[in-house]
């Protein structure tokens, strides 16, 4: 059963309904962009992936798999039986293990890997998540005095009031915390040339630090390396506002003295441009490995189930999240729960690359840490 994005009507209502819609304003040009690019890229694509599956499982369980296959189609990027253990529904195939996603990376069936990340990737760095009890960042923004938690990365507050979004961001700028084993193993795969893409939540920059390339990156919620003026809309680096955020003073633009306020998505914004590049990447995925993150904020959470059917899915995360937490198998679904270091460890020792990615986190360390230390002196 394909997993392509299957009607952006249906699509921009599941949207609509979610609470934790990450910008409230995308609506029309989000339709707008799916309806152009999805039904134009896929629409054949999509038709000729349905009528073998059709063939396929009307011949192997007769009205059940219809039925099944029925139901399937309404759910939004529904990627054919979803869920990991136990069996059910359609052909019995053995359930893949870490062990196997492991040998087809290391004998490269897996050529294509997109990698899906959250804020609990960078929590053992030190950053806390969002959402944790008692210790996420919406539990802590009380000193702030905002109105609600989610205010901080309200585009419309902002303008109001900038100072909390400054008071974090002088908390979270890039330079204050050092990339971990899950950044640097997915420098690790753009090393082996298997990495098509990154997807990340995180507005941290530790994937860049840790040697990702720009090209590979899609910061789904935006980025401290650029940033522009919100009157004039004159453009700047990140750098140049390292200054006043960390004198905790709000910065300027010397042109028209508005605020600068750097490129992350507030909610109300629009999404980055190169979220769209999803709509030919997880098609193209051979593999798509989901890591630290609750796969609650829209739309970013639907990419888990874009990829393939026959796209093999790992998750290492705390919890089962998303299509993972589904009541139906899929049996090339495969979850590694707990601590997220820990099971990239584990993946890292299965595939034999435990002493690639110590070097690679040494000799990187060594260069972040001179710029650090000289920050620190200033």
């Amino acid at each position: 059963m394909t997993s392509i994005l299957t009607s952006p009507v249906s699509q921009l209502c599941k949207l609509s309904r979610n609470q934790n819609i990450r910008s409230q304003g995308f609506g029309l040009s989000y339709l707008k962009a799916l309806q152009h690019r999805t039904l134009s890229c896929f629409a054949l694509k999509q038709r000729s992936i349905l009528n073998h599956t059709h063939n396929h499982t009307e011949g192997s369980t007769g009205v059940t798999a219809q039925k099944a296959l029925s139901n399937r189609r309404c759910l939004l990027g529904s990627s054919g039986a979803r869920g990991l253990f136990g069996r059910g529904g359609g052909n019995a195939q053995q359930q893949l293990t870490l062990e196997d996603i492991a040998r087809g990376i290391r004998e490269r069936d897996y050529q294509r890997i997109v990698v899906m990340a959250g804020a609990g990737i960078s929590t053992p760095s030190g950053i806390p998540d969002f959402r944790s009890p008692g210790s996420g960042l919406y539990d802590n923004l009380q000193q702030y005095n905002l109105p609600y938690a989610e205010a901080i990365f309200e585009i419309n507050y902002f303008h109001h009031n900038p100072k909390p979004f400054f008071a974090l961001a002088k908390e979270l700028y890039p330079g204050n915390y050092q990339p971990n084993a899950a950044h640097y193993f997915i420098r690790l795969l753009q090393d082996k040339g298997q990495l098509l893409r990154m997807y990340t939540q995180n507005i941290d920059g530790l994937e860049r630090i840790a040697g990702v390339p720009p090209s590979k990156l899609v910061e789904a919620h935006g980025t401290f390396t650029t940033a522009a003026c919100t009157v004039c809309r004159t453009e700047y680096p990140g750098e140049a506002l390292r200054a006043d955020i960390m004198a905790s003073t709000v910065p300027k633009c010397p042109t028209c003295k508005g605020v600068i306020k750097p490129n992350i998505v507030f909610f109300g914004e629009e999404l980055p441009s190169n979220f769209f590049l999803y709509l030919t990447d997880f098609p193209m995925a051979d593999l798509l490995i989901v890591m630290g993150t609750s796969l609650e904020v829209e739309p970013f959470a639907s990419l888990a189930s874009a990829v393939r059917g026959s796209a093999s899915r790992l998750l290492i995360n705390r919890d089962l999240v998303g299509p993972f937490s589904w009541g139906s198998p899929r049996h090339n679904d495969v979850a590694e729960l707990g601590d997220v270091v820990r099971g990239i460890r584990k993946l890292t020792d299965a595939l034999g690359w435990k002493q690639e990615l110590d070097a690679l986190m040494a000799g990187n360390s060594e260069k972040v840490q001179a710029p650090v230390e000289r920050t620190n002196e200033e």
